[in-house]
């Protein structure tokens, strides 16, 4: 099992082809961790997580987001923000799920944070789950006049839609669903039927929502992408913070940590010698959390992010790795998948018949 501070170590040595600012902030920050420049660490991974986010360091993004996550966990429960640091540490465990914690390396309190992280996250993975789960023997959907409206709405064309609207008889219902199988076989793979119907029917039995919907859970935001796509290459679920939800409700700040954390590493960019007093560093975290500003309500709100790697994203799909997000607020929604352009492509891609 690989100690987390070894794989964040040997990240710079593995991509030496990136932009060396992302080098230098990447060795600056374990700098100021090593010497617990906490505030000053925190600050330098802001800066870095803008810089590895912009055009020509798409390769590094996906090895970048666990690290980040990790010595900014370190760096918030050092801080005393234990929730933060849990927080973080989930994020870090999406992408590193066997990785532990070096207690003489770190403090207790980052160890303590990162055990808490990795007890919230103790739940069986999808793709683990899926492969062990026994699906019913009799899985197809009964072809009745609902047929067209279950989890094959996923996979129909809109020139299917039509061609369904029309079978009004047993028979032409009947003709219809056997070609509709058929177009989505090729010579040498019939598992198409099989392994969408397994999808199915794992996404009822442990995908269904935690409200009074009582949807099918096949055909919930979730589902649809479960359907589609089959189990993620990893995921996790955490709170969501301020400045994370797109739809964000009237009345919440539209500011949160993450605008606090990069107007203080501007403000000691800018200082003699990089340093600042802490009343300084106080008076700008004051203008994002202080009065004026409402966090949301963590015990409810959070995003689920199923991560998605090149090798299970359908043909023609050029992206390294997709992200499905899952935004669950209240009065907004309950698992609602945001609808960014790169996972809208790759669901499009997935609905394709066999060529």
């Amino acid at each position: 099992m690989k100690r987390a501070v070894v794989f964040a170590s040997v990240l710079l040595a593995t991509h030496a082809l990136c932009a060396q600012s992302v080098q230098d902030l990447f060795a600056k920050a374990k700098e100021q961790v090593k010497a617990g420049s906490w505030q000053e660490a925190l600050g330098t991974l802001e800066v870095l997580d803008v810089e590895a986010a912009k055009p020509g360091n798409e390769k590094i993004r996906p090895q970048l987001e666990g690290p980040l996550a990790f010595y900014r966990g370190v760096c918030q429960a050092n801080l005393g923000e234990a929730d933060k640091a849990q927080d973080s540490f989930e994020t870090f465990l999406m992408a590193q799920p066997n990785a532990s914690i070096d207690d003489k390396v770190y403090s207790k309190k980052a160890v303590s944070a990162f055990e808490a992280a990795r007890k919230a996250g103790s739940g069986p993975s999808l793709a683990r789950a899926y492969q062990e789960f026994k699906a019913p023997e009799k899985t197809s959907e009964p072809v009745t006049a609902a047929w067209g409206d279950g989890p094959v709405v996923w996979l129909m064309t809109d020139s299917e839609k039509a061609g369904w609207a029309k079978a009004t008889t047993d028979a032409e219902r009947s003709a219809f669903v056997t070609k509709f199988w058929l177009d989505r076989d090729s010579e040498d793979d019939h598992s198409f039927r099989p392994t969408f119907e397994k999808r199915v029917a794992f996404a009822d039995a442990k995908l269904t929502q935690d409200d009074k919907s009582k949807k099918r859970g096949s055909m919930t935001d979730r589902g649809m992408v479960f359907v589609l796509l089959g189990p993620p290459t990893y995921g996790g679920r955490r709170r969501l913070k301020a400045g994370e939800d797109k739809n964000q409700a009237a009345g919440m700040s539209s500011v949160g940590d993450h605008d606090s954390s990069i107007a203080q590493s501007e403000l000691v960019a800018h200082s003699p010698n990089n340093k600042v007093s802490t009343s300084q560093l106080a008076a700008t975290n004051d203008r994002y959390t202080g009065p004026g500003t409402e966090a949301p309500e963590s015990s409810y709100d959070f995003q689920e992010v199923w991560h998605y790697r090149k090798e299970l994203l359908p043909k023609g799909v050029s992206y390294l790795q997709v992200d499905a997000t899952f935004i669950t607020k209240k009065g907004y929604g309950v698992e609602v998948l945001q609808r960014d352009s790169d996972i809208l492509t790759t669901l499009s891609a997935a609905k394709q018949k066999p060529q």
